[in-house]
């Protein structure tokens, strides 16, 4: 059974970090290109998000004996076979693992526009996956 609370605690992690970003909104496309320590704060609090989605997602599988998954890609893949995540979105959860190795193994070719474009305008991507998470934990 899903430990409620281990997910409460990462979902917690999710929008505290998702209102941090959102209250970064005196960080516009120059000021992100300029200044290293904006686009540091983005880049690191993007990866903080991503790492606890991915997180909640390997607990779920662990938990509920799900098969486990080669890669954090696949980690959302899993969780929708098993009808957590909507096939629909899948496609979108796969990019947010993919946008995740590239942050962590690939800093160098990390791609400004990209990061910027995810920081203005895919943060509601991260507010649905929580909000499936969410359905899923309460109709347990």
């Amino acid at each position: 059974m899903v430990n409620k609370n281990i997910v409460e605690k990462a979902i917690a992690t999710i929008q505290l970090n998702i209102g941090e970003l959102r209250n970064a909104g005196d960080i516009d496309w120059n000021i992100y290109t300029s200044d290293i320590r904006s686009r540091r704060f983005i880049e690191r609090t993007l990866h903080v998000i991503i790492e606890a989605c991915i997180d909640i997602a390997h607990h779920i599988i662990s938990d509920e004996n799900f098969r486990e998954p080669a890669t954090y890609r696949e980690a959302f893949v899993v969780l929708n076979e098993n009808g957590i995540l909507p096939d629909q979105e899948l496609p979108v959860f796969e990019k947010i693992a993919m946008f995740r190795n590239l942050l962590v193994h690939y800093y160098e070719k990390v791609d400004d526009e990209i990061v910027y474009g995810i920081f203005r305008n895919n943060l509601p991507d991260i507010e649905r996956f929580v909000g499936y998470i969410l359905e899923y934990i309460e109709n347990r």
